[in-house]
């Protein structure tokens, strides 16, 4: 599908203003195509020309207004029409092609059962893969479908459902909704319902999942009552589309996506296999995310895609403070702090930094590379600064009347603003220009000056990159930790405004009595790169094990992993704070996500010679954790998945998969085998007789992909050859097996084998880009590039490639980005750590 440029969205939102679609499909064929027809209807200026996106297979008919429209008039993936009235009705009869790579109309067929399941992603400007439509945010319009289907299967849409007659299925038109967000799944769904406060719910899983779903709905659906209760407090307007459904999808690209009525998640969150707190804690965020949207998105959408944050920072945002105040999972701000804002950090620094809100996203190209850590973690660790500069009263009141004034339609940065301003009765224009407008990340220092046991003096350092020196305000707490009864426990904590000079003395601590640990950002309300001061820094491995507080805890982590991304800090010394800290650690989350995030850093940090003994010693803390941890709790699972990424011990991962050794609790289910079979193909322990005998024994989606991962992941010539075909070659490999088949290829166990083939990644890639489109395309160029083969002349290459003048802009984001991550990796490498 071609991209819209933003002039061209303006051009075309002068000319019409679309009222409805009248959606008929008929999807009752067996092959790879499905029949669409589309009645449109519009208002235009009289005598205007227009277009719309459409991307056919065949055309059975076409009419405007009565008249034929000549076949020549669609070409390029676009409708071309003239001569418009005032009122109009475009009449489209089309044969379509259903995907496979999770855009359009995605067609699966299950390996468990062989069904075969279809569901609708329009994102961004895949409209025209299934109807003609005007595909641009800000041309609402109302919603009707009309479904003929098998018999035995199970259709949704956003519309409420008015009939069924066998395989013949009609649903309500809708309210006013943006075109990416018109929904729909098909096939033999499992279905689970409930209701709630008046709103019909339902969940929908495939077949082969049907045992987990009826297993896991009563969590999901208290989960998605309490969050809608939670709304339904904090949102004047009770939530607007009538029912709430949720679909759980195989090979979904997003972890979710928002469709009012018809939430669509990947199926992953129904997991066949023993989740972890974390892995439960995440879900409850994503359907309260998800949630949100329904108000920041859905029920008043941004006008362009430049006002995205709109969209996610405020639902990211709101996933973890409702998730946070309305379910059990009260520790959604912890995750945040060590996980979510890492992603936003780690974006914010790389070449292809851009603003929360920039001035201008020119097509819909660009705008999907902004779906990143900046639009979702840093636009919501800045809504939450602004929260408590507010105050939360003002801020809500400000959100109620911004949808009073844009329900289902659509709004801009300035109508929120103006909003908000009012509501607070401060001016926000300074505050949007600073935080909002321009990009990069600060870093905040601690400096402190003794007289014997007190402070004489603590100032927070404010500092800003090279070429990005913009200062800004920052409202932050410092936590004054004392070492008592074998605790580490606060003593006080105090909140600071820093203003945009770059150096704030703190006079609330003169005087004050030295605390063992001074912690910056406690309570996590800054965005920033937070250092401690020298003191603080060296305490940290002995007083981390003995912090009572999680938060801060992920708090120190987060900086700790920071400054090694940094080069500030030896990854060997991150790997002495895991031994010494982690194995007592109580939080599930700062367990995985420290242990994930050392593997990273020692696969690509640590050297060829260095890398064996400091990956044995992550192991060992898992182990250690492991052996701490109660029988058949999330930290004893957490502990056992970092052991197998870790360790090389071969014999005692064969002795698990025959239940020998295995410890008391630890269920080694179907996942937790792939797991441990994934691990000995890397260190080339097991053959590819014995994957297909491990696919045979578990012939499922989750067992085909795992399969692939572990193909791929073998240190053998031929299986290298045959994954590299598959991924950048093959068109009719799916979107997520050809992913996870490229996160199987690289290993740094292997690089010696793969050496070939980072030539071949920057020679062969833009033809990867040319067979495959959108997220698909950009998640596999991310998977497939080597980045454990840390050299210049990966680097080089990456330069060459850089050089090319018509370069994908997606591929040519992924290459600069991991480029950038490759030279801070040289860096600590040359500075001997």
């Amino acid at each position: 599908m071609p991209t819209l440029t933003r002039a061209e969205a303006a051009e075309r939102a002068s000319v019409v203003d679309v009222e409805s679609y009248h959606v008929d499909l008929d999807l009752t064929g067996d092959g790879d195509t499905f029949r669409s027809r589309t009645v449109v209807r519009f208002r235009a200026r009289p005598g205007a020309a227009t277009f719309l996106e459409f991307e056919p297979v065949e055309v059975a008919s076409m009419t405007l207004n009565g008249k034929p429209v000549p076949a020549t008039a669609a070409d390029g993936a676009r409708l071309a029409l003239t001569g418009l009235a005032e009122a109009n009705e475009l009449v489209v009869d089309a044969t379509m092609r259903y995907s496979n790579n999770g855009e359009g109309l995605h067609r699966y067929t299950d390996p468990a059962d062989g069904a075969v399941y279809l569901y609708q992603h329009l994102f961004i400007n895949n409209a025209g893969r299934v109807l003609p439509s005007f595909d641009q945010p800000d041309l609402k319009a109302s919603f009707r479908v009309s479904v003929t289907a098998p018999a035995e299967w199970t259709v949704a849409t956003n519309g409420r459902l008015v009939s069924r007659d066998g395989g013949r299925w009609e649903f309500a038109a809708t309210e006013r909704i943006s075109t990416y967000l018109a929904s729909l799944i098909a096939g033999p769904w499992h279905v689970c319902v409930d209701e709630h406060d008046g709103i019909p719910l339902a969940l929908y899983a495939r077949a082969a999942l049907a045992e987990q779903l009826d297993a896991q709905a009563g969590e999901i659906f208290e989960i998605t009552k309490q969050c809608l209760d939670r709304f339904h407090e904090m949102f004047e307007i009770r939530y607007p589309f009538g029912h709430y459904q949720q679909a759980f999808a195989p090979e979904f690209n997003f972890g979710a996506m928002e469709y009012p009525g018809l939430v669509v998640f990947r199926d992953d969150l129904v997991p066949r296999s023993a989740m972890t707190y974390t892995e439960r804690e995440y879900r409850a965020s994503v359907i309260a995310h998800e949630m949100a949207h329904q108000w920041f998105g859905d029920l008043v959408t941004m006008a362009w895609w430049d006002d995205l944050w709109l969209n996610e920072s405020f639902a990211e945002y709101l996933g973890s403070r409702v998730a946070a105040e309305a379910t059990r999972y009260t520790g959604t701000w912890t995750t945040f702090a060590l996980h979510r804002k890492a992603w936003g950090l780690r974006a914010d620094q790389r070449p292809s930094t851009h603003p929360v809100a920039p001035s201008e996203v020119a097509d819909t190209d660009q705008a999907l590379l902004n779906f990143d850590g900046i639009s979702y973690a840093k636009g919501a660790s800045v809504l939450k600064q602004l929260v408590a500069w507010l105050g939360d009263e003002a801020f809500l009141a400000g959100v109620n009347a911004h949808f009073a004034a844009h329900a289902y339609g659509n709004a801009t940065l300035a109508d929120l603003l103006g909003a908000l301003a009012e509501a607070g009765g401060r001016d926000l224009s300074g505050w949007a220009e600073l935080w909002l407008r321009r990009a990069q990340v600060n870093t905040l220092r601690v400096e402190t000056r003794r007289d014997g046991g007190t402070y004489a003096e603590v100032a927070i350092v404010q500092t800003a990159p090279d070429g990005f020196p913009t200062l800004r305000p920052h409202r932050v707490g410092i936590g004054l930790y004392d070492h008592r009864d074998g605790a580490v426990v606060r003593r006080e904590l105090i909140e600071a405004e820093l203003d945009a000079t770059g150096r704030t003395v703190l006079p609330a601590l003169a005087g004050q009595p030295v605390a063992d640990l001074l912690l910056l950002n406690d309570g996590d309300l800054a965005y920033g790169k937070i250092r401690l001061d020298e003191d603080s820094a060296a305490a940290v491995p002995l007083l981390l094990p003995l912090l009572t507080d999680s938060l801060a805890r992920a708090v120190i982590w987060a900086s700790t992993l920071d400054a090694v991304v940094d080069g500030e800090r030896p990854v060997a010394e991150l790997v002495a704070q895991v031994l010494t800290a982690l194995p007592v650690e109580t939080e599930t989350v700062i367990v995985e996500d420290v242990l994930r995030a050392t593997r990273g850093l020692v696969d690509r940090y640590a050297t060829a010679e260095t890398r064996p003994a400091a990956l044995e010693l992550v192991a060992q803390a898992a182990d250690r954790l492991l052996a701490a941890s109660p029988a058949g709790g999330s930290r004893q699972l957490a502990a056992a998945r970092g052991l197998i990424g870790a360790t090389a011990d071969t014999a005692r991962l064969h002795g698990w998969l025959a239940g020998d050794g295995v410890p008391e609790g630890l269920a080694v289910d179907a996942d937790l085998r792939w797991l441990i079979r994934y691990r000995l193909a890397v260190l080339g322990a097991t053959d590819p007789a014995a994957i297909e005998a491990e696919l045979a024994a578990d012939r499922s989606a989750s067992g085909e992909q795992w399969a692939a991962r572990c193909r791929a992941a073998l240190p053998d010539p031929a299986a290298k050859a045959a994954a590299w075909a598959a991924v950048v070659g093959d068109a009719t490999l799916s979107n997520r097996l050809a992913e996870l088949t490229a996160i199987g290829f690289w290993q740094a166990e292997q690089r010696d084998l793969l050496e070939p083939y980072v030539t071949r990644y920057f020679a062969e890639m833009p033809e990867m880009m040319r067979i495959r489109s959108g997220m698909s395309a950009e998640k596999i160029a991310i998977a497939a590039y080597p980045a454990v083969m840390v050299a210049e002349p990966t680097r080089e290459l990456a330069a060459g490639l850089l050089a090319a003048p018509d370069l994908n802009p997606i591929l040519r984001r992924v290459v600069q980005d991991h480029d950038d991550d490759m030279r801070r990796a040289l860096l600590a490498r040359g500075l001997g750590i």
